[in-house]
């Protein structure tokens, strides 16, 4: 045995230990600096999201997770580089996975950029009514996948960001002030300006009715049967239903006071008496 240890170099293996146990040293530190560097990293861009109102918070905590799972994916690759690991092959081999995974989720993929899109430009945002992929109402969620409107009947309607982001979107919470088009039709044996004078004394009535900017009442067509007016009220944004539904029946109500026709369409049919 002692001859043995005798025969033994050990300096020759001393280069060895000394350069693997420097190894795993350099890649614990590289690891601990690379979930530093990552964790604050995503805290930044984190914070980013919190700190500007404009900014949606949403966005930025996914962006804030893709950041740290991308850089730690190149400390663990720098981590297998000190051993020795060939990590070309690696990265091949996540690249091909990414892309099947990509392939796989098409639709998910475009949905999510569609409303990282939605995030970014801001059409809209949480309580405001608008018209997108056909359906109309009140926005009460937004993700980076779906808008999720609440309707006047109370159902809940989840709608893929894809569907709103490629299609007209109309926004009616956008603007502070909203002006409301109708039509008020009177018959042709009616005086316009009497008309005129009753529709302006409902608007004036009205107390959602803004009187700045004025409404607008003229006579837009002469139709087979009526003189139609266009009536054009402003009103702020969380009145205009308001508005659309109850200045009708109140024009009705007072052009009947006032004694003014409504007309409704009429067929004249003449009578051929071919025997004579």
């Amino acid at each position: 045995m002692q001859e043995y240890l005798e025969k033994l170099d050990i300096n020759q293996y001393l280069p060895g230990v000394i350069g693997s146990a420097t190894n795993i040293l350099l890649a614990i530190v590289i690891l601990i600096i690379g979930m530093w560097i990552a964790g604050a990293v995503s805290k930044f861009v984190r914070g980013l999201g919190e700190k500007h109102e404009k900014l949606d918070n949403t966005l930025f905590k996914f962006l804030g997770s893709v950041v740290r799972y991308v850089i730690m994916a190149f400390v663990i690759i720098a981590v297998l580089n000190r051993f020795g690991v060939e990590t070309t092959s690696i990265v091949a081999l996540l690249g091909a996975a990414g892309l099947a995974v990509g392939l796989a989720l098409q639709g998910a993929m475009s949905n999510l950029a569609a409303g990282v899109m939605l995030m970014i430009f801001r059409p809209y945002k949480v309580g405001d009514f608008i018209d997108a992929a056909g359906r109309f109402g009140n926005v009460t969620e937004i993700d980076l996948f779906t808008t999720i409107l609440q309707t006047f009947d109370n159902q809940q309607i989840i709608i893929p960001n894809s569907q709103v982001w490629g299609e007209q979107i109309i926004n009616h919470s956008h603007h502070e002030i909203r002006g409301v088009d109708m039509v008020v039709s009177v018959a042709y044996g009616e005086n316009t300006d009497a008309a005129r004078k009753v529709i302006d004394g409902v608007l004036a009535a009205n107390a959602n009715v803004l009187s700045d900017p004025a409404p607008f009442v003229e006579v837009e067509t002469l139709n087979e049967s009526s003189v139609d007016f266009r009536v054009r009220p402003f009103c702020k944004g969380e009145n205009y239903f308001d508005v659309l539904y109850s200045v009708p029946e109140q024009m009705k109500k007072a052009l009947d006071s006032a004694g003014i026709e409504i007309p409704f369409p009429h067929r004249k049919v003449i009578m051929v008496n071919e025997s004579k």
